[in-house]
């Protein structure tokens, strides 16, 4: 139904020339179709894609398909079945034969049936190596690419510095570095040299919602402009500004009264305006209606379709509501103008050409498996989730060496579903098959209540601690003993735990969270805490084993700091191993019996209570402590365990060499170099870190930013000096006036292993003009100079 010979169709031609020949074709419900979006189950059945079905959804074209994997229980196979057979209908059914935008969950991997669930992001970022993220990344775009997908809803790039926030787990922790990092490496490894290879990352959630009041999900986020620009949008500028992101999703809160989807000056003067972002803003799911029925901001759908769009949102996600008849209504009335939609229009067809779309459309469905679950994927989680573990205490219980016998005991340590995060695919099943029982759902998915999870996910190929440590432990006799509930308040199983426990020379103790949506979850969106404890009677568990005296290895599965400092303090060792994915249990045994040494660092401060909550390394100067007294009445003002820390089976010497040149201009890089050894008996890693200090300032500064880092594995008796360079630029910040400045005088630099663990490094003095407004690099470059 096109014309072959069209403008838009000729490949060679620039993409601004076909996207101008196309909007001159379209008429005003084509155009609307392009900023909309459909579920997958609004066009398929459970055998694939129906016509007919599909029909009058996608009559004048559609924007975006959601979730066709991770809303579905589609193999690989079927879901480029079913992607092909979506564009043929477009191509073939529709006026112009537009394609669609497939966008798929992709926090931990692939949110699908047959998707290799790495480990949660919090996990990630505590292996501080952001080549891994890149890797993870592009092991995702091969893996959507394959099945005819386009666009992941991933990086989160949200800092978090509250752990009774469920969503921390899909975070990368509380420092702008190390989240700008992360974010950085992913967005390369997701799109790609090239987006005709590659997948738009959409970066989330913009911004500041992981600074909700009370830790609440959805709450108000009370940030002040300054903190705004130097910390919460660092990683976001970052994105746009280097790694030529694709795409932005508004966040569900608000900010100064202004939600974030209806924030102009968000989403069109700062992102659009002052950082130059060209890609597309995409509505998280439902955030337009939300505008009405939620922030009370819009008082009909059709007010909440005009906020959306005239403040820069260009696609409503997951499904056409607000941007169907509610924007044709402020239309008519002139609350949007046709410029308003066009704008939004030129941007989605920019992304769909910069895809390759319209000359290559549809894949080679037979073969989709060959990037599904590979050896490659599933060696690279379990390098992941080794690289990820963090050691908080040890006695020397650990590595095991040779134990005769071994208790292990715990809700977390035979249960394969609770060693994933809250968005990999057998949890968004879980709050599907929830919702479909309790008689509704926001999502309106045709599930029949009669369905168990197996007849989507068998979980077969996530690893336990307890099969992972008896296969590794064949001499040694290794008993099981559940003792509680994740989270419940049975004791029943108390008794048969101690038994076993008080007649094993260790127990391994696994506690920690179920990841999810379902009220039955204790981490995850939605499954915000008040209380840091191990949920349920989990700690009295751990305190019933302890009371044997038999050394207890407490293992954490969980996505947050968790634990009181009385069950920290009463294991002689405690490992903590976030949500690892599908090999976790596979790393977390080898760490325990020590064929691997954990060398993972803690990317956000471990509190005490949540009564301390916010405790973060990089506070200011007037912060983090009682003035005069320093610590609360009734507890330390310190973490338990700060920023950047953990420890190793071996040792290490960290020494920073002095600065060469004391004098830098704000054009300058400073090179700190810092050699570390290996003193200890074991090959280990160390992450050196980099941190600096502004003494004197115009406005208030933090008493330490992270400004590089690098990981370094080394044998016994081996050193390495590594090279930081660091751009005189990344040390301003925001004055008084607003604008991002290097202010002459004095910085201090530090290094060491943790926030607290670290020694002076020189200073530093700038020299110039009293302010210099400079613009950051966002660069954390170190090299390997020498070694031996």
């Amino acid at each position: 139904m096109t014309t072959d010979d069209a403008p838009y169709r000729d490949s060679s031609a620039s993409i601004g020339d076909r996207v101008a020949d196309l909007m001159a074709r379209m008429t005003i419900d084509e155009k609307l179709a392009q900023l909309g979006s459909a579920w997958v189950f609004q066009l398929a059945t459970a055998s694939g894609f129906d016509a007919a079905r599909a029909a009058p959804v996608l009559a004048h074209g559609i924007g975006h398909i959601t979730r066709v994997c991770g809303a579905s229980g589609f193999t690989s196979a079927e879901a480029a079945a079913f992607n092909n057979d979506l564009q043929r209908h477009l191509l073939e059914h529709t006026r112009l034969g537009i394609p669609a935008i497939v966008h798929e969950e992709i926090c931990a991997g692939l949110m699908a049936r047959e998707g290799t669930v790495f480990p949660q992001a919090i996990g990630v970022a505590a292996t501080f190596r952001p080549d891994l993220n890149a890797e993870l990344a592009d092991a995702v775009r091969l893996q959507m690419r394959a099945i005819g997908a386009h666009h992941g809803l991933s990086p989160v790039l949200d800092l978090c510095r509250d752990p009774r926030w469920g969503r921390l787990e899909e975070t990368y922790g509380e420092d702008p570095q190390l989240v700008t990092q992360m974010g950085l490496a992913y967005i390369r490894g997701l799109q790609g040299d090239d987006l005709a290879d590659g997948v738009v990352a959409t970066a989330k959630h913009f911004v500041g919602y992981g600074a909700s009041e009370g830790g609440f999900n959805w709450a108000p986020a009370h940030l002040n402009d300054r903190e705004l620009r130097d910390v919460y949008l660092r990683p976001f500028e970052a994105a746009v500004r280097v790694a030529r992101l694709g795409s932005v999703m508004n966040g569900y809160h608000e900010i100064d009264g202004v939600p974030c989807g209806a924030n102009p000056w968000l989403l069109d003067e700062l992102l659009r305006g002052e950082w130059g972002f060209d890609g597309t803003v995409v509505s998280d799911y439902f955030a337009i209606r939300q505008l009405e029925d939620y922030h009370h901001v819009a008082a009909s759908g059709r007010e909440a379709a005009a906020l959306a769009l005239t403040s820069g949102v260009d696609v409503e996600l997951p499904g056409t509501d607000c941007y169907a008849g509610d924007l044709r209504d402020a239309l008519n009335d002139g609350s949007v103008t046709t410029a308003d939609v066009d704008r939004a229009v030129v941007r989605v067809l920019e992304s769909k050409f910069r895809l390759g779309l319209f000359d290559r459309a549809c894949v080679d469905a037979a073969g989709a498996g060959e990037h599904t679950r590979t050896s490659q994927q599933i060696g690279l989680a379990r390098r992941i989730a080794t690289d990820s573990l963090v050691l908080l205490r040890n006695d020397g219980v650990l590595p095991m060496r040779s134990p005769a016998s071994v208790a292990v005991i715990g809700p977390n340590a035979a249960t394969p579903r609770n060693m994933v995060g809250d968005y990999a695919y057998v949890c968004h099943v879980e709050s599907l098959l929830d919702m479909a029982r309790s008689g509704g759902s926001v999502f309106a998915v045709p599930i029949d209540r009669d369905m168990t999870i197996d007849d989507f996910d068998d979980l077969s190929h996530i690893g336990t601690v307890l099969d992972c440590l008896t296969a590794r432990l064949p001499e040694a006799s290794v008993g099981y003993a559940q003792g509680c509930g994740v989270n419940d308040d049975d004791r029943s199983g108390f008794e048969n735990a101690v038994r076993l426990a008080a007649q094993a020379d260790v127990a391994v103790v696994v506690v920690g969270d179920k990841a999810g949506l379902t009220p039955d979850c204790t981490t995850g969106e939605t499954r915000d805490v008040a209380s840091l404890s191990l949920p349920g009677v989990q700690e009295e568990l751990v305190m019933a084993v302890a009371a044997t005296g038999t050394p207890v290895v407490l293992v954490l599965v969980a996505g947050r700091p968790i634990g009181s400092p009385a069950v920290h303090a009463a294991a002689a060792a405690v490992l903590h191993a976030w949500l690892p994915g599908e090999a976790g249990a596979d790393a977390i045994s080898d760490a325990l019996i020590g064929t691997v040494n954990p060398g993972g660092k803690l990317p956000i401060s471990y509190p005490r209570s949540s009564g301390q909550i916010p405790v973060f390394y990089g506070h200011k100067v007037s912060g983090g402590r009682s003035f005069w007294r320093g610590e609360y009445v009734d507890m330390s003002n310190r973490p338990l365990y700060p920023f950047g820390f953990g420890l190793s089976y071996t040792t290490f010497e960290v020494a920073p060499a002095p600065l060469d040149d004391p004098i830098v201009t704000t054009g300058d890089t400073l090179i700190v170099s810092v050699a570390v050894r290996n003193a200890g008996q074991l090959r280990g890693d160390e992450v050196v870190q980099i941190y600096t200090r502004d003494p004197v300032a115009s406005v208030t500064r933090p008493v330490l930013e992270l400004q590089a880092f690098a990981r370094v594995s080394l044998d016994p008796g081996e050193q390495a000096i590594l090279d930081f360079e660091i751009a005189v630029a990344d040390l301003g910040f925001h004055d008084r006036a607003g604008r991002y400045v290097v202010e002459a005088g004095e910085i201090q630099f530090f290094a060491g292993t943790s926030a607290t663990d670290l020694t002076s490094a020189g200073t530093v003095t700038v020299k110039g003009d009293p302010a210099i407004v400079a613009q950051r690099t966002f660069t954390n470059v170190a090299r390997v100079r020498t070694a031996r």
